[in-house]
């Protein structure tokens, strides 16, 4: 070989060994085998700032992350700027840490469908969930991406337990929420910038997704972890939640019981800042929502809850379930866990308590 030949060959080499560095392992859902016994998960990130907090999910070692929304904000109807913008997310060492060590579902909220409190109206949802499926890596063949919306679902089993993560769209089929009126607020009670809404026509998930999500429920599961963008199970505070629009709301808890849906638990986010909500209606077991918002986010201001458990935690965190399937009553434990690592908010409860009792 002469010497010129030689020298491109490894021109050559050394091109694909950079392209080969500069392409990291990404897990994929495919790639999760075994029962999840530790899932994490979080929301509200800017994809302009450091995320140091990802670096603690890392060192977890989690089996599943989960982003809930709001995972870049892009807030726009530009879709180059879209692009832009989760490409920045995509860039950060952190974030690529994650993905090479990490199984990683998502979902989407306002900032990251398209623009601000939107629901069905923005212009650009059509576009902004072809990008969406594709920074996710969503699979070409996942039923998600043969319907309108990002709805879908995952089942894992081992050893007769089973469990099932449900991702729901809280965008892309959501009617218009009802503005409080600022000028004329007779009601005292209704406050921020949103009033529950009675009107029953209006949706929040979606006929489609309605029908789709009944159909989930009645599959058999153990444990049952249902992915809302927004809160479910607090109480009313004026911002966007199932609160909104209660006739939804109520519909959630009937369909989970005339399913009999055992051992359903929400994860939320949205709010910039964590807390456990417990509901319990006439007839039901209970119905946790434990909610982590804060992945580069706080907020100045924790509405109260009824149905809180605790305290509420305010400054960057995650959240992450621990679920012991070995045992002859299967656990499961909420944390919210800090910048710090160690764990801000804790609640547990056995399986066994989330099931129908007749």
């Amino acid at each position: 070989m002469t010497s010129r030949r030689i020298i491109i060959f490894f021109f050559c080499l050394s091109l694909n060994i950079v392209h080969a560095e500069e392409k990291p392992v990404v897990k994929s859902i495919n790639d999760l085998k075994r029962l999840p016994s530790r899932i994490a998960f979080g929301s509200c990130s800017k994809q302009f700032k450091q995320q140091p907090i990802l670096s603690k999910v890392v060192k977890k070692q989690p089996d599943l992350f989960i982003y809930l929304g709001d995972n870049i904000y892009a807030d726009t109807y530009d879709m180059k700027v879209l692009r832009d913008k989760y490409q920045e997310l995509g860039s950060k060492p952190e974030f690529q840490a994650l993905r090479e060590n990490v199984t990683v579902l998502s979902v989407w909220d306002d900032h990251d469908y398209g623009a601000n409190d939107a629901g069905k109206e923005y212009p650009k949802k059509v576009e902004s969930r072809e990008i969406f499926f594709d920074f996710w890596q969503v699979p070409p063949k996942s039923p998600r991406r043969t319907r309108p919306g990002i709805y879908g679902s995952h089942e894992f089993s081992a050893n007769e337990k089973r469990l099932q993560v449900i991702l729901l769209d809280t965008r892309y089929f959501r009617d218009p929420l009802k503005r409080r009126d600022k000028d004329q607020s007779a009601n005292a009670s209704w406050k921020n910038d949103y009033q529950p809404d009675p009107d029953p026509q209006k949706t929040l998930l979606g006929a489609e997704q309605w029908k789709w999500l009944e159909q989930e429920f009645r599959k058999p599961a153990d444990l049952r972890i249902v992915c809302s963008s927004i809160q479910f199970g607090h109480s009313y505070n004026g911002w966007e939640s199932w609160t909104n629009l209660p006739n939804e709301q109520q519909h959630m808890f009937d369909l989970i019981k005339s399913t009999k849906a055992n051992g359903v638990v929400f994860i939320s986010g949205d709010v910039h800042w964590a807390e456990i909500n417990k509901r319990q209606p006439k007839g039901h077991y209970p119905i946790y929502d434990v909610t982590a918002s804060g992945l580069t986010e706080e907020w100045h201001n924790v509405e109260p809850s009824t149905f809180r458990i605790g305290e509420a935690y305010r400054d960057n965190h995650f959240g992450m379930f621990e679920i012991d399937w070995m045992t002859d009553k299967p656990s499961v434990t909420f944390n919210i866990i800090g910048l710090d690592g160690s764990i801000k908010l804790q609640h547990s409860t056995t399986l066994d308590a989330l099931k129908f009792t007749n």
